[in-house]
């Protein structure tokens, strides 16, 4: 999916909804932004914007044009940036990977202006008690949370409110991550045989993420 049409109905997808609220012309900053298909999204959605990322690994060269690139970890070095510089900062499926949430939380406070949002997704707890998928395919797809080996631990919504909160974040929403188009296509898809469209679809049609929406006085 093209994310330029959803500028259009910016409701179907949690992500898109969050991004179209986003100040014309901001600074977003993407933390953990492996591959980069996120953030080629948001692109294609508001080329508006002034891009930023990090990840400990990485694909810079697979990120929008003109994206300033830091390569660092979150779990002991903080980021390069000037406070007070960015309007808002995503971190999608990354706080179940750190050892630590509380330098994260502390870079993005200091990062954001004043009114600026952080956007967290994660899994939701419910994905601890989902079946890995089954034949073929099983190790293919992350469908139970511990699929994934480089997980380390379950973040709930309402103790990463508690951890932002001690930050000096107020917390605007929280709530499932989806996408509506996907999760409407799941009743067509469930009795076809096993395919990424046909998994991407159950996620969405259970809310296999959790969000949470923190911002800055």
């Amino acid at each position: 999916m093209n994310w330029k049409w959803l500028k259009l109905v910016p409701w179907i997808d949690t992500r898109s909804l969050y991004l179209s609220r986003t100040p014309h012309g901001g600074n977003l900053l993407d933390v953990g932004s492996s591959d980069g298909e996120t953030l080629r999204h948001f692109h294609e959605m508001r080329p508006d914007l002034c891009f930023f990322a990090t990840d400990i690994e990485g694909k810079p060269e697979a990120y929008p044009p003109n994206c300033c690139f830091h390569r660092g970890d979150l779990n002991k070095e903080s980021l390069p940036w000037e406070d007070a510089t960015l309007d808002t900062i995503t971190c999608m499926h990354l706080v179940e990977h750190l050892d630590r949430l509380d330098l994260l939380l502390a870079e993005s406070f200091r990062l954001l202006k004043p009114g600026g949002q952080l956007y967290i997704e994660t899994p939701h707890p419910k994905t601890t008690a989902l079946s890995s998928v089954c034949g073929p395919a099983v190790g293919t797809f992350t469908m139970n949370f511990w699929d994934d080996l480089s997980h380390t631990k379950l973040v709930s919504m309402g103790a990463l409110a508690q951890l932002a909160r001690r930050e000096g974040f107020v917390i605007k929403a929280s709530g499932t991550s989806r996408n509506l188009l996907f999760a409407s296509s799941w009743p067509f898809f469930a009795l076809l045989p096993s395919s990424r469209q046909k998994l991407t679809a159950r996620i969405h049609w259970i809310g296999w993420s959790a969000y949470l929406v923190a911002q800055k006085p």
